[in-house]
């Protein structure tokens, strides 16, 4: 028994799997407890497990409404998930471990490497404390200035409160709002300072720890920006401005969204729901009530998601960087990938094309498989897959509704998009070893 526990520790992949899991069962069974929710009867364990899943995978996705279904008991022990969730599991044991002053093994800095995505274990505990005193200062403004502005809406209690949540949530791109019937930021819609803190929150969570770390010592005149956050800034820059402009145009008339809004409160809007479905799930207009092709760029949005080391998922900002690379490459007739002025190794190339079709695949796979237990439009099944795989949380009204096949299968998703495929593969497959041959080369016709 002892060998079997151990060979199923001693890989880095393994062990986040199973410490997630591990997490999730335990808030599921927290979230039963009496004084978790506001009913008299016991909620179902599906729905526990529904909620911590989407916590923990920092989702957002809600089978009950989170403002008025939980106490405020309940929702610390949801806010709690999401922390742990956003930072890492491993994350915070790394900063028990350093304040109790004990040594990190050479094993725990390796799934640290996992869980950061990162090449090397080199630097990577004072990755880990970044990390920690980034994630904490953002949360800490983001918390003042919301609580400022709600402080006018609200009694100063509440309005620190809800700051908190909401700060909390909407760095780690969780999404959880507690403003009550499902509402999340529609009644701020048109609120400058609300939509602004919201969006730089989910910005800054949204590009990684290792690109703020960068952005903190380019302060240092000897420090460069390295490629992978010149990459992330750039592509996430363009996705923000493309989206806003597109969804800016696509719902200018539509009288169920921004239609019956200034020209302010729509360029406002606008970009809200472009940087909202990077794998934050807040909205400001209703979801539902878009203009389908609106409905079908969030699903694009929501599928790429945000970048490596973050709070967020989907196949990331660099993977599809690399692609678009890798097309343009093909186009011009270069054999090498390059960005700025640098050339991609050929493998992160096969990477990219990877993790995309196995993202594609299970999203396919998942939407059939839902569209199977669920009677609802085709289009309303693939969003709410592709909000579970990118960890996002936006829907257009069916997660409350979802059967126990339904939801079963949207944590699934949830669970796999917060790991990442390609971690979930190497955790359930063998190790392979190292090939001690090549195959002879042949060729097909391809296009």
């Amino acid at each position: 028994m002892r060998n079997f526990l151990r060979s199923i520790l001693a890989s880095p992949p393994r062990i986040l799997v199973l410490g997630f899991a591990a997490i999730i069962l335990l808030g599921a069974g927290l979230l039963m407890m009496p004084f978790a929710h506001t009913q008299d009867v016991t909620p179902r364990f599906i729905d526990t497990l529904f909620t911590a899943t989407s916590a923990i995978c920092v989702t957002g996705l809600v089978v009950v409404d989170t403002g008025t279904y939980w106490t405020t008991a309940g929702q610390l022990i949801i806010l709690s998930m999401i922390q742990i969730g956003g930072l890492g599991f491993m994350t915070m044991a790394t900063l028990f471990a350093i304040a109790l002053k004990r040594r990190i093994s050479l094993k725990e800095r390796l799934v640290l490497q996992e869980a950061f995505n990162q090449t090397s274990i080199e630097g990577i505990i004072r990755l880990v404390r970044k990390v920690v005193i980034y994630a904490l200062s953002i949360e800490l403004i983001g918390a003042i200035l919301f609580a400022i502005r709600f402080m006018f809406d609200m009694p100063t209690g509440e309005a620190i409160y809800k700051g908190v949540f909401h700060a909390v949530s909407f760095f780690n791109n969780a999404g959880f709002d507690i403003m009550g019937d499902y509402r999340s930021l529609v009644d701020y819609v048109g609120d400058p300072m609300v939509n602004i803190v919201a969006m730089l929150l989910i910005i800054l969570g949204g590009l990684g720890f290792v690109v703020l770390a960068d952005l903190v010592d380019i302060r240092n005149p000897k420090r460069k920006l390295s490629l992978h956050s010149k990459v992330v800034l750039s592509m996430s820059g363009f996705l923000i401005v493309a989206g806003a402009v597109i969804i800016f145009i696509f719902e200018y008339t539509n009288g169920r969204t921004m239609g019956p809004l200034g020209f302010g409160e729509k360029i406002l809007a606008a970009f809200m729901q472009s940087v909202t479905p990077r794998t934050a799930g807040v909205n400001s207009v209703d979801i539902g009530a878009l203009r389908q092709a609106t409905q079908f760029l969030l699903v694009i949005f929501m599928f790429i998601g945000a970048s490596p080391g973050s709070t967020g998922g989907g196949i990331k900002t660099t993977t599809f960087t690399a692609l678009i690379g890798a097309v343009i490459a093909m186009v011009r007739g270069k054999e090498d990938v390059v960005l700025f002025k640098y050339r991609l190794a050929q493998e992160r190339v096969y990477k990219a094309l990877t993790v995309t079709l196995f993202a594609f695949g299970l999203v396919i796979t998942a939407t059939m498989l839902l569209s199977t237990v669920e009677d609802q439009r085709f289009l309303m099944i693939l969003f709410e897959v592709t909000s579970a795989f990118g960890t996002v949380g936006l829907s257009m009204g069916l997660t409350a509704q979802l059967s126990v096949a339904g939801k079963i299968i949207i944590i699934l998703m949830m669970f796999i998009g917060r790991l990442g495929p390609l971690t979930l593969t190497y955790a359930i497959g063998p190790k392979q070893g190292r090939m001690l041959y090549r195959n002879a080369e042949g060729k097909i016709i391809i296009g």
